[in-house]
């Protein structure tokens, strides 16, 4: 159990645990992908990146793909926005790197996930521990975040 699969049980949210043995590096999601034997289209990464207000946020983007900060700015109503610290990411959702999970974390978040998701059936994210991924609707991952959904990639 981790806080991500305790909130999902709470909200009733149907999802599936997939694990995989967490090798060392820092490619999370496409190593998630590959163990798991993914279309990475299909595995989302979670990232927290701080405005130029001092707000975190968090976007979920394919993990394949780049994280457009202009355009996380601009959907979080900011003028700037770039990666947060490591230490301020485990602080605020109580996640090390490779283990954020979208979903439980420790002080909710504004959320954004990548308009890309609303097309799939079925998304896969982290669980809230390395080698440890949920599958769910991409529209219960929304509800129980209070994602938007935004263009959030690099074209």
């Amino acid at each position: 159990m981790t806080p991500a699969t305790i909130a999902l049980d709470k909200a009733k949210i149907d999802y599936q645990l997939l694990e995989y043995q967490h090798e060392t590096g820092n490619a999370f999601g496409l190593e998630a992908a590959q163990k798991l034997n993914l279309a990475v289209e299909l595995v989302f990464k979670t990232l927290v990146a701080e405005l130029d207000t001092g707000k975190l946020v968090v976007a979920i983007i394919p993990v394949a793909q780049k994280l457009n900060m202009k355009q996380l700015a601009k959907a979080a109503g900011a003028k700037k926005a770039a990666m947060a610290s490591p230490d301020k990411v485990q602080r605020s959702t109580g996640y090390v790197l490779g283990g954020v999970s979208p979903v439980g974390q420790k002080k909710p978040l504004a959320t954004f996930i990548d308009a890309s998701a609303a097309e799939l059936k079925t998304i896969y994210v982290s669980g809230g521990r390395r080698g440890l991924d949920i599958a769910l609707a991409p529209a219960d991952l929304a509800q129980i975040t209070r994602a938007k959904p935004v263009p959030l990639t690099q074209g």
